[in-house]
């Protein structure tokens, strides 16, 4: 760690890095980004650690949650408002049918570049390279629009600004307040079971907030009544690009990935002596790290060690996604590792990325109940090896789309063409996640 360097992970092989067809022009574009102001703080990044050292200790639950890549196209004031609504909403859940303090992480503001199973794609005999999110390429199937252009990476960092910028008024300003939240309520989600069951839990918000006034406590001059905490995550992908936006803290002299507050390593890219790992060794942010199917027992103890050597609450957060049908016999062992390693992390549910199947329509897509069922093998799991589940990872969207299967509607396969929108992989729309978090607050209530 002393010899550590933003460049280090350089002399590392590097997996789902893009082709760019020009490298001067990269450099160029990255040098660039170097100079721009950094998108978060290093205190903020210490208040999510600190916070997070709350989750890893049992005392709270960590929500992350957002799209699965973000869109150039689709960017507008009134979609980041709405699917932050969404994510409030099933904060309020959580906290309130709990008795939990919820931990609130966007996979916003960055979550641009997405891994890919073949560098290549062919359609009806045209083989071009692979859509690699909006930070990389465009998903029109031609050659002009598949080829990477490092041009993006500066769009990718001026919307992620603009993004902070409008979640930190949202947060901060009033939107969040808690006497709102029945207008968190989207009039798709209103007119649902999911709907009315949240607004019955609302109505008890607003008793529980009036009896606290007849009891002299003076909400109005209370802080966490009228504003939330919210972080900024995505998956660091792009090397060059975090590498860019990575600065030193003038009062730690530590350094920080100041492109989001959290940033996670995936699936595809967590080799102990791959870049991912050696560039994220470094940064003071917390670490996310997915581990799936194929993780061993020795696997995690290897991220432990190379994440989190020192042992930092908060610091490291292993994000399982095994799959509803694996998760009762392959999660056990990984937690047993940490656990007696006494590995102070985060453990978290993905429970998308496992149950990812294409239906006979030919659209990929995720079975709402699977996703429940794989959240439920997580919490089996843990409350058999005594050890905390401490939150979940999902891909969800404010808009009202048909892109999961399942759900109190009850979307069929017929369903999913009526508003099949994501770019990448199938989202929960609004009803579909209200309902989840009421799931998870019944688990966490044992």
């Amino acid at each position: 760690m002393t010899q550590w360097t933003p460049t280090s992970w350089r002399t590392k092989p590097a997996a789902q890095q893009p082709e760019w067809p020009d490298e001067g022009a990269l450099e160029a574009v990255l040098k660039e980004l170097g100079s721009y102001p950094p998108l978060v703080f290093a205190g903020e990044v210490r208040d999510l650690t600190a916070q997070l050292a709350q989750v890893a200790a049992g005392e709270a639950f960590l929500l992350q949650a957002g799209d699965c890549a973000e869109s150039f196209d689709s960017f507008s004031a009134d979609a980041i408002r709405d699917k932050l609504k969404v994510i409030l909403q099933m904060a309020v859940v959580l906290t309130y049918s709990s008795g939990v303090p919820t931990v609130k992480v966007g996979r916003i503001a960055g979550q641009f570049a997405k891994p890919r199973s073949s560098a290549t794609e062919t359609v009806d005999g045209t083989e071009l390279p692979s859509f690699r999110g909006h930070i990389v390429n465009d998903v029109g199937f031609t050659s002009a629009s598949r080829q990477a252009d490092p041009g993006r990476l500066l769009q990718a960092y001026h919307q992620s600004s603009s993004t902070l910028n409008l979640l930190r008024a949202f947060t901060k300003g009033g939107f969040a307040d808690l006497g709102q939240v029945h207008q968190w309520n989207q009039e798709f989600v209103a007119s649902s079971r999911e709907g009315e069951r949240y607004e019955a839990l609302a109505h008890d918000i607003d008793r529980t907030l009036r009896f606290m006034k007849a009891c002299g406590i003076d909400t109005v001059e209370t802080p966490y009544l009228h504003e939330v905490d919210f972080f900024t995550s995505h998956e660091a992908l792009l090397l060059g690009y975090e590498e860019a936006l990575t600065r030193r803290d003038s009062l730690t002299d530590d350094w920080y990935d100041c492109s989001a507050h959290m940033l996670w390593i995936g699936e595809r890219t967590r080799q102990l002596d791959g870049a991912h790992v050696e560039f994220l060794a470094g940064v003071r942010n917390p670490i996310g790290c997915k581990v799936g199917p194929t993780a061993t027992a020795d696997d995690v103890r290897g991220l432990c060690e190379a994440l989190n050597p020192d042992r930092i609450p908060g610091r490291l957060t292993l994000i399982s996604r095994m799959g509803a049908d694996n998760i009762a016999e392959l999660l056990p062992p990984l937690l047993e590792a940490t656990r007696d390693g006494e590995h102070p992390v985060v453990w978290a549910c993905d429970p998308m990325h496992g149950n990812t199947f294409t239906s006979e329509s030919g659209r990929k897509t995720r079975h709402f109940e699977d996703v429940v069922r794989e959240v439920a093998g997580f919490f089996a799991a843990h409350r058999d090896a005594g050890t905390w589940p401490g939150g979940i990872h999902v891909e969800l969207t404010g808009d009202d789309v048909t892109e999961c299967l399942g759900g109190a509607e009850e979307i069929g396969d017929a369903d999913l063409g009526n508003r099949y929108e994501t770019m990448c992989d199938p989202r929960l729309n609004g009803r579909q996640s209200i309902d989840l978090a009421f799931r998870v607050a019944e688990l966490l209530r044992g």
